[in-house]
């Protein structure tokens, strides 16, 4: 179930990030601090509406009340943590190291450990069937096959997504969409991970 307005997605936000922080729910003054406001009858107010739609509940301990996310427990055990990549610009050398949550289905037999993602940051290989903004996901791997698709770093310096074709002491790795081939010293190339699969995130309406 979604918020019904913004102010309570703020709050169910913040919630949400404080207890991922601390492993605790904010009290009622904390929340008001966060939304610039004095009274904590109005947040009590977004409190029990997000509980009326079962977003979160509230615990009485010591005579006072802890907030909690009853969702966060069934979501637990159908959700992993992997590592995720998104390439900032056409160099590769500017990229965010984040996190990303994924169903556990997507991950089949592999450790989260041995997963991590990687947002296509062009088309260069659309003739792969890959577009910008799809998810690779990825196995952790420092070998691969002829072939495989994959993300390479380069140089320790800078991330890229293309096809893996080892050449002895080279490598070489092409991108179909730009017509390019990249052909480095082997030693220069190390394989982050290769495709197991993607995603695809559903197109906002104004596209």
């Amino acid at each position: 179930m979604q918020t019904r307005t913004k102010r309570q997605r703020e709050v169910l936000d913040y919630i949400t990030r404080f207890i991922d922080r601390n492993g605790y729910g904010p009290s009622y003054q904390l929340i008001a601090r966060h939304l610039g406001v004095s009274s904590k009858a109005g947040v009590q107010r977004h409190i029990e509406a997000l509980e009326t739609m079962g977003l979160v509940s509230r615990k009485r301990e010591n005579g006072s009340f802890s907030i909690e996310l009853p969702m966060r427990h069934v979501a637990a055990e159908s959700v992993c943590v992997v590592e995720h990549f998104e390439i900032s610009d056409n160099s590769g050398t500017t990229f965010r190291h984040t996190v990303l949550s994924l169903p556990k289905v997507m991950v089949g037999s592999l450790s989260p450990e041995d997963v991590m993602t990687l947002k296509v940051p062009d088309d260069s290989l659309e003739e792969k069937g890959l577009s910008e903004g799809d998810i690779l996901l990825l196995e952790k791997r420092s070998y691969g096959r002829r072939g495989d698709i994959g993300a390479f770093m380069l140089n320790g310096l800078e991330i890229v997504v293309g096809q893996y074709y080892p050449q002895g002491p080279e490598t070489e790795i092409r991108r179909f969409g730009e017509r390019e081939t990249l052909l480095l010293p082997a030693d220069e190339v190390a394989i982050m991970g290769i495709m197991r699969g993607f995603l695809r995130p559903i197109p906002s309406l104004d596209e």
